[in-house]
């Protein structure tokens, strides 16, 4: 490790004083439900950030035919996006209400020490934990629930994103852009559904295609319809958008693109202190990792976000950007009228 990169530890962890202890004005988290994003910090300072977290389970419509019992945090796939500054202690307070008995805990990647949190944060059924950690490290981070068995539990929904902004910048640390987006990919594995499985068309967790890496469905934000049908994302020709993308796996990496766009700036790995890669148009999300992505919408229309390996999309794996405005017949022309594919779930 260079001397700047140990410069940079000793300048957020110079106080030796107890977590505990620390004199710091306390705020409430501002938290959001997919696909939404808290505003940027503007404050200068650090904070006692509290985050409360509830562990449940709900019966989702996980595809066109089936149901499916997921695990959540504050009763959301993924859970609630986090935002947070560098030097800011967060105190988590995780609330276990999953009626199933399990236990459950965070293991956030943001956070420093053994676990990732995960020893401090378990958490029975019916009981609440509390827990405080100093946030060193500036980026977007994964966290998700890491309670035995762990690949079950991610596997079930249990997953989230929190993003660090730097100490600098009123913007996050990031250039300002017009709309700022949540979107998150996952797989899930399931048996095929019972005669008499109540309600009908609820399906349940399967080991052996999860151990075989063979998943039923891959969706962002939780189900096939989280942003078609429900939520598309929105924007209007002229504007900025950005995509804090994150891939909870459990098993499989991500290639996220979306179709007749690119990638203006992409900071790879959640890393803000590096500079972006400039005009990428695919980016390679592995289970765990998160990316931050900024596109200018110049055409209106709707934008398929995929993943490239692109016969997940028969799975679930797409979402849409519609973006509103006046063509652009300087850029993207023809004497003829579009034709979509009959049945095209690309391109709408």
């Amino acid at each position: 490790m260079g001397d700047s990169e140990l410069g940079f530890y000793e300048k957020v962890d110079a106080s030796p004083e107890s977590l505990a202890t620390s004199n710091l004005p306390v705020e409430q988290a501002v938290l959001t439900t997919a696909p939404y994003v808290p505003p940027p910090i503007t404050r200068t300072h650090p904070a006692l950030l509290q985050v409360d977290l509830t562990t449940t389970t709900k019966v989702t419509q996980l595809t066109g035919p089936y149901k499916y019992e997921q695990w959540t945090f504050n009763n959301t796939v993924p859970g609630p996006f986090i935002r947070a500054r560098v030097g800011d202690v967060i105190e988590l307070r995780l609330t276990n209400h999953d009626r199933t008995g399990n236990p459950h805990n965070i293991d956030s990647h943001a956070f420093t020490g053994p676990g990732g949190g995960s020893a401090l944060t378990t958490v029975e059924e019916n009981d609440t934990k509390t827990a405080r950690f100093k946030l060193l490290c500036p980026g977007l981070f994964v966290y998700h629930c890491a309670a035995a068995p762990v690949p079950v539990h991610i596997a079930n929904g249990m997953y989230g994103l929190i993003y660090v902004q730097p100490e600098d910048g009123a913007t996050g640390g990031l250039p300002p852009v017009d709309h700022e987006y949540y979107v998150m990919q996952s797989e899930f594995y399931h048996e095929p559904p019972a005669p008499d499985a109540e309600p009908p068309g609820l399906v349940e967790f399967s080991y052996p295609n999860a151990l075989r890496e063979v998943p039923s469905v891959v969706v962002f934000n939780g189900s096939e319809a989280a942003l078609t049908r429900e939520r598309p994302l929105k924007a209007a020709a002229g504007e900025t958008v950005r995509v804090f993308f994150g891939n909870a796996g459990p098993n499989l990496t991500s290639s996220f693109h979306v179709i007749g766009s690119h990638f203006n700036r992409c900071w790879r790995d959640g890393d803000v202190l590096s500079p972006p890669g400039r005009f990428v148009s695919t980016v390679s999300v592995p289970p765990g990792a998160a990316t931050i992505v900024d596109m200018e919408m110049i055409v209106p229309g709707t934008y398929a976000l995929v993943d490239h390996a692109i016969f997940r999309l028969d799975k679930g794996a797409v979402g849409y950007l519609n973006v509103s405005g006046k063509p652009r017949e300087d850029v993207y022309q023809s004497v003829l009228p579009p034709e979509p594919c009959a049945g095209c779930k690309l391109h709408p």
